[in-house]
Formats: C-alpha cells, structure tokens, sequence
C-alpha cells in the first residue's frame, strides 16, 4: 500500500470513529452540525476541493461535483428540517473515499504487474576495455558491435551475439517460463534476460533503444492509449448521462413541489429536494467510468505476466471475437530449425552440390539457407561470388567460382527454363541447376514444434471454428504437416503477396461480427499481420518487422500461449460486460426507487459506491486470468 493510500485509510478510519461517536452523543442543534462538519471535512475536504476547482475551470458536471452537491444539500435539509441526520452526509463521503480506496488499490496492483515488466532493462552496461577491465556506462551510449560483459546475477542491457562464455539464462520476466535457457558462443541473446551461472563476452547487434527489453516496455507503455469498444462507449455513455441526470434531479426537485402548489397543496420542498439528492448520488457513473478501462488495463497486465503482450485494449476485444486463426508454417507451427536431410538425383558428388548451395545460399539468412551453410560445415569464401540475385518465392542465382548457379524451388527452375525432378520426400525442397543443367535437389526437414498440436486443440476449445496454415513450402510440405497437426485447412506454395490475398479472402468468408487471428514470425509475415483483423507475432525468434506490425506479441514463440491469450481476452470480456449490466441494471432500480421516495441516502451509499467497489473487485479478477484458463 502506497504513502498515499494509507494516508486515505487513516482519513477513513478517522472519519468513521468520529461520526460512530457523534451518532450517540446527545448534541442537538447548531452544535450537532459543527461537530459533524469535523469528521465531514477530514473525509471530503479533496472532493470539496476538486469539485470547486471543476466549477472554476467550467468542468461541472463530473463525479465530484455530484458528490459535493449531495451531501452538502444533506446537510442542509438536516439542518433545515431540525433532524440531525447529519451522520447520513458524511456516511455517503465516507463510503465514497472508501470505494477510492478500493480503486486506487486495484490500478496500483495492475501497474505492479506493469512495473515489474519495466524492470527488465538494466541501468547500465559494462563495456569491455582491451586490458580485459570493465567501464560501467549507461546503456543508450553503447554503440552497436561493442563488446560488453555480463557476470553471474546481472541482467543483459542489449541485444547481442555472445562471443565467448557458457551460462544458462532466465528469461521469465521475458516470456512468463521461468525454465532456464542454456547459452554458449555464437548464439543469439535477448535484453533483459538475467545471466544465471558463468560470465558471458557479448557483441551488441543493436542500439539501447531498439533492444528487445525497450520495445517491450515500449509497447507495453502505448498499451493504455488504445481504448476500446467498450471503454469508448463508457466515455460518450458518461458525456451524455451526466447532465441527463443532473438535469432529472433538478426536475424532480422543482417540478413536484410547483405541481403541489398549483393543487393548492403542500409543495413539500425538503422532501423532494432530499429525493433529488439521493437520485444525484445513485446517479454518479463512476463505478462504469472506473471499472471497464481497470478490467481491460488488468486484463493486459495479467496476459503480459504469461509473456503476452497485447498492445491494446481495442486489440484485447478483438481478440475474444475471433472465429478463425490463421497460421505461418515455419517458426510458428514448426521449430524453424532445418536440417538437410537428404541429396537427390545429384549429377555429380553431393559434397560438391552442397558447396554450390552453400555458396549461392550466403548472402541470405532465411533458415532454409542457413541449414545448407551448416551441412556444408566450411568457410564460404565470398571472393568467388558475384553476379547475386535473389528472387522473391523463387530462389537465388548468383555465378560461382564462374559457373551460374541456381538454388531454389520449382518455380525457380520453371523461370530459367531448367527441367527438374520432383521430390516425393516429405520436406522443402531446394532444387539445383548448375551451369544451366539441372543437378539435383536437397531435401531439408523442418520440425514440428512439440506443443504445436496441443496449441490447436485447445484453441478449438476455446471457441476457434475454423484453423488456417499458409506457407510458401511446397504443396506436400505444408498437406503432410497439415494432417500431422489436424489443421481444417492448408495452403501452400503461397508467395507473401499470395498469404495476403488468401487472408483477404478468409476475411470475407468469417462470420459477421467475429474477427480473424494471423500469427507468424518471419518478416515476409509482416503484411499479413497487418492486414488480419488480430495480427500475433511469435516475438523471441520472431523479426523486428513482424513484431511491429502484430497486434500481439507471444515472447516465448510458444503456439500455446495463443489458445492462452484468446481465453485471456475472452474471460476479461466477460467480466467487462458483466461490469456494465450490473452497473447499468442496479443504477435504473436504484433510480426509479430513488424519484419515487423508496430510496434513501443509504440505498444512495450502496447504488454508488456498493457497485464500484462490487465491480472494481470483479475487474480485479482479470490479472489473474493467465493463471485461471
């Protein structure tokens, strides 16, 4: 509990002791009231404030102003009657700062889960000096290639390549596994990760500012900016409601008593002003107006702490609509690590077709190409390599060692003019032409990713219809890892612009009123992220690009957490809309009781800040979600 939160519980606490004691104490008259002005200005003298200075700057008619106006014309009618029921008044203020308390306390535990999120980027980084001493500078002045050293206990500041060192990793506060990630030379490591067991030497592979840790914080930061559906409703449904009420309260402390007075009877003015009183407090909107955007921004906090990160209240809506996931081959529902697996129909020795591959294949880092590098297993010696020209879905030609080599699919041999042989192995096949002949194809294996089955069953369960692959892979690929996974559908051989217009076409064939879910990792995915209704990037291995055009991000790239976060969505969703219809539904009891003289100040207490607290507790639920689906 923060400084100023426990500040307002002792106001509360105080309050409540004073007005319990002046409830019994035997004062009447002028005295009662001063005295209960006492416990009245300890618990209300902020609101008093806020409300004065609201009129000042010509914003009235806010939650404040009702609350001001409410029990001060308490303590009037009490006064003026000769009651002294003045306890009535600083009971609504006091049940009031009550229910603030429980707000305050409810976005605080929300931002917790945030700001534990931003701790993930270190305060500094040490730079390797060429005695083998570390500099300790702050991280934005390192520049990129920069060899820094991370030891036992400290958190990785930038992205990098490690250079030396064996050690294991933590990427918890990253991807929500706490399972520890084994690291040695030549491997990949992300920001924010926490360096657990031996000393690593790392090259930095970008600035500060653009490292994994920062666009996660980043991302997480515009999170709240992004209303949706439902938090926009609630703020024109407040806009318009407020000077509604306020206006009905006016009308039904004036009109009543003229209308009685024409009768020639009596016009009754305390009674129908404390009934236009109590309509003011029952009619105060706060418990809409806090909980919705609390449920949505717990609903974030609670996903981000399973490594999900959702970049918006508008794309956690969305994202409990969805009837059709559509899913990348490689890197999302596979393990995107290849390897050859075997040489076919080779016109002369495999090592020397490898070579080729090897060769034309460098100047690429797609992990088709990567794999026949690492078979190849020796320096590729560029000096021999000119005339490079990649061919987007096709392949690459470049001339080496000065004979012109192709490496691609069979499109690419369609396009030069080379017959090829077709492959009835399982896998991506890269055929070869070498000096405008053809010399056989290479057979590269990808893996499916262990959970990737599980991750589909459950997002049936969780209310998919219907399950989307599209991949540039070949036609016997893609059907064969379809049926493997019991996807609904697949669709292969497919070039970026081609994914784009079968999501296009999938768009206009869900149905009305629900929205359709792309995930995908590779930067020619980037597009399609764009264009679906949900765009999910697998985010550990996935590119910058596609990171950025994703609506959500999956840290660990495991296809599981996407069942996850559709559930996520939807159970905050339903607590949304549960906040709504009850707040809704007990404001318009609560309001007819009120105008027809069955409600007091204290139904008043209940239909205000009873439901705000009711609801802000129901919101709360959302930062568990991750745990409870």
């Amino acid at each position: 509990m923060t400084k100023k939160q426990k500040k307002i519980l002792a106001r509360i606490i105080a309050a409540a002791v004073l007005t319990l004691i002046l409830h019994f104490l035997p004062v009447t008259g002028l005295l009662r009231f001063i005295l209960f002005l006492i416990p009245y200005i300890i618990i209300g003298y902020d609101i008093l404030r806020k409300a004065f200075i609201g009129i000042c700057k010509g914003q009235v008619l806010d939650e404040n102003f009702l609350m001001a106006v409410a029990t001060v014309g308490a303590f009037a009618i009490a006064l003026v009657d000769g009651s002294g029921d003045f306890d009535e008044a600083v009971a609504v203020m006091l049940f009031y700062q009550t229910g603030e308390l429980f707000q305050s306390y409810a976005v605080g535990k929300s931002r917790k889960s945030i700001s534990d999120l931003m701790d993930i980027r270190p305060d500094h980084a040490n730079i390797l000096k060429d005695d083998g001493t570390a500099e300790e500078v702050d991280p934005d002045e390192v520049e990129v290639g920069t060899l820094i050293c991370v030891d036992p206990g400290e958190k990785v500041p930038i992205d990098g390549i490690v250079e030396q060192g064996v050690s294991s990793v933590n990427t918890a506060a990253l991807t929500g596994e706490s399972v520890p990630r084994d690291i040695q030379a030549g491997d990949e490591i992300i920001s924010g990760s926490v360096n657990m067991t031996g000393r690593l030497i790392i090259r930095t592979t970008k600035p500060a500012g653009e490292s994994t840790a920062a666009k996660i914080i980043e991302l997480v930061e515009e999170s709240g900016a992004k209303k949706s559906r439902s938090e926009q409703f609630i703020t024109r449904f407040a806009r318009v409601y407020t000077p509604a009420v306020c206006a009905s309260a006016l009308a039904l402390a004036v009109l009543p008593p003229l209308v009685r007075l024409i009768m020639g009877l009596s016009p009754m003015w305390t009674v129908w002003i404390y009934r236009a009183l109590t309509f003011l407090v029952i009619s105060c909107p706060c418990a809409l107006v806090v909980s919705i955007p609390l449920g949505f921004f717990a609903g974030i906090g609670g996903a981000s702490r399973s490594g999900i990160l959702i970049k918006g209240a508008n794309y956690l809506e969305a994202l409990s609509k969805a009837s059709v996931a559509v899913f990348d081959k490689t890197g999302t529902l596979t393990e995107g690590v290849f390897d050859v697996s075997g040489i076919h129909h080779g016109i002369m020795p495999d090592e020397s077709l490898i070579r080729y591959a090897a060769h034309v294949e460098s100047p690429s880092s797609h992990p088709i190409s990567r794999s026949i590098q690492r078979a190849y297993g020796k320096m590729i010696d560029r000096s021999i390599l000119t005339d490079i020209s990649e061919i987007g879905g096709h392949g690459i030609c470049a001339t080496v060692d000065g004979t012109a080599v192709a490496a691609g699919n069979a499109k690419l041999m369609q396009r030069i003019g080379v017959k090829y042989c077709d492959c009835h192995s399982a896998g991506t096949i890269v055929h070869m032409a070498v000096g405008g002949e053809y010399a056989g194809h290479i057979v590269i294996s990808d893996r499916v990713k262990p959970s990737s089955s599980d991750a589909l069953k459950r997002l049936k369960a969780a209310g998919i219809q219907k399950t989307v692959m599209l991949t540039g892979d070949s036609d016997k690929t893609g059907k064969a890892v379809a049926q493997e996974l019991g996807l609904d559908e697949v669709y292969t051989e497919l070039l970026p612009a081609d994914k784009v217009a079968q999501v296009e076409k999938l768009l206009s064939e869900k149905p009305a009123g629900t929205t359709l879910l792309f995930a995908g990792d590779g930067i020619n995915d980037a597009p399609v992220l764009s264009r679906a209704d949900i765009g999910v990037a697998m985010g550990a291995m996935g590119s910058d690009a596609a990171i950025e055009a994703a609506d959500v991000v999956i840290m660990d790239d495991d296809p599981v957490k996407i069942s996850l976060a559709v559930r996520i969505a939807r159970k905050c969703m339903g607590i949304v809309k549960a906040n709504i219809i009850f707040a809704i539904g007990v404001k318009l009891i609560c309001l007819i009781l009120g105008a027809l003289g069955f409600a007091n100040m204290w139904l008043a207490i209940f239909a205000d800040v009873g439901v705000l607290i009711l609801c802000v507790l129901n919101s709360i639920r959302a930062l568990g979600a991750g745990k409870a689906v």
